[in-house]
């Protein structure tokens, strides 16, 4: 009897103990964060990037267009740093102008500053935000003006004039998420049907076998290469088929990730060393062409434990954890036949952070919990220097970069802080959709009788 009355204190004790330390490590993440956020005001307020070795700064164009702080406002926000978050907002609404000649990468923009500014809006209620916002959307649209409504690669942000015929699959089809967004807020389709435009177009011009290929023509709309696979120049192609139809519900696209996953899971994957891997196919005759990945196909687990496969999801999550663990950090581009890193470089990446999350979520296995934890525990061991976190230029050696990503504000802290805090409560997985840069947005925000006229359904 005393033993079995015991128990239940011994693992009140057990848990207590367990929510102690992860509110260490949330609190550690906050505290890395700010230091991080304080180093780039001291060092590169008004720019685009920190360079955190140099103690600089570094501007994506011939004009700084804000980008980090833009990033940064939706992890400063969930974080509850509320004095640092209104400071951004301040300045977007005061001092931001978008009238710059610039010409400025679409699809780049699209994710963080579009995206960056919509989340803004949401999370600040700021109708001068949204003014921004809608600004700057308008500035992108010329580039969809082609065609095949692909948009081109490059838009000055002050003539519209577009430029760069040739762009990758994430390129052409990474807007529905964000325009959505935009058309629903603005009340206006225009934005939601040029990016649905976009993706339909990929999708129509498919192979006779449903794969698509990388590399198109924007002018012709003929695939200029004719790979197919899930790895960077692809990856949010996909994950935004399946995100905006779980935020719209436009059958549209449920339709199109419906036929595309079948056909991915069909072809793409390929079992080696007792690993799960998906590859570089042809797209006309599903033939492998190439065992070369890189590591922004690690978001693909979210995806897929996102969208119910959970047995696959973690199948090809442990396939990641194994890479990681090969050299402590994951190299940018690796052959999973050969063994070797084709490009060693560590920028900073949140997938595979992101992936364990969402698993993390969905199965409450601890194991999850323990792989970030070493995520952040290596990151700090070979990233973190005297005023904030620096790239790895070779994850073989471990030398150091002089760059500190935007993603790094917008996603990989902010994947950590949620996994570490997760057990307080203060942030409801199913609540929220993020876009691709991991800005969170309310589904409840978006009513679906509402959608379907915003947005033109």
């Amino acid at each position: 009897m005393a033993c079995n009355s015991q128990a239940p204190d011994t693992k009140r004790e057990a848990k207590s103990d367990n929510n102690n330390e992860l509110d260490s490590l949330a609190q550690e993440v906050i505290n890395e964060t700010l230091r991080s956020w304080e180093a780039y005001k001291q060092h590169a307020w008004g720019h685009d990037v920190l360079l955190p070795l140099s103690r600089s700064h570094k501007d994506w164009y011939n004009e700084p267009l804000y980008i980090s702080p833009i990033d940064a406002y939706s992890t400063l926000k969930l974080m509850r740093l509320e004095t640092e978050a209104k400071e951004i907002e301040n300045y977007v609404v005061d001092s931001l102008n978008f009238e710059k000649d610039v010409k400025a990468k679409v699809f780049e923009v699209n994710i963080r500053i579009l995206g960056g500014l919509l989340s803004m809006y949401e999370l600040s209620g700021n109708k001068l935000v949204l003014e921004k916002t809608e600004d700057f959307a308008n500035r992108m649209l010329p580039a969809f003006d082609t065609p095949t409504g692909i948009p081109k690669y490059w838009v000055n942000l002050k003539t519209g004039l577009a430029s760069g015929d040739t762009v990758n699959v994430a390129e052409a089809a990474t807007y529905t998420f964000e325009m959505g967004i935009l058309s629903y807020y603005s009340q206006n389709p225009a934005y939601y049907q040029a990016a649905k435009k976009a993706t339909l177009a990929i999708y129509n011009r498919r192979s006779e076998i449903g794969l698509i290929g990388d590399v198109i023509n924007v002018e012709t709309g003929e695939w200029v290469s004719k790979q197919s696979h899930i790895c960077a120049g692809v990856d949010s192609y996909y994950e935004y088929l399946y995100k905006s139809y779980l935020m719209f519900g436009d059958p549209d696209l449920g339709h199109v990730w419906n036929e595309s996953i079948l056909v991915i899971n069909k072809y793409l994957t390929e079992e080696f060393d007792d690993k799960l891997w998906y590859g570089r196919v042809d797209m006309t005759s599903g033939e492998l062409q190439s065992s070369v990945i890189t590591l922004y196909d690690a978001f693909f687990p979210a995806i897929l434990a996102l969208s119910g496969d959970l047995d696959r999801a973690a199948k090809l999550q442990e396939t990641w954890n194994w890479l990681w663990d090969k050299y402590g950090l994951e190299p940018m581009v690796y052959d999973y036949k050969k063994g070797t890193p084709n490009y060693p470089v560590y920028d900073l990446n949140p997938e595979i952070i992101e992936s364990t999350y969402y698993l993390y979520h969905f199965t409450q296995d601890k194991k999850y919990l323990e792989m970030n934890k070493k995520f952040w525990s290596d990151i700090k061991k070979y990233c973190r220097t005297e005023v904030a976190f620096t790239s790895v230029k070779n994850v073989e050696t471990m030398g150091k970069r002089d760059y500190m990503p935007t993603f790094f504000f917008a996603e990989t802290l902010k994947y950590f802080y949620l996994t570490f805090s997760n057990h307080q409560g203060n942030f409801r997985f199913n609540d929220y959709l993020f876009n691709t840069e991991a800005h969170p947005f309310k589904r409840n925000s978006f009513d679906k009788r509402q959608v379907k006229i915003r947005l033109g359904l």
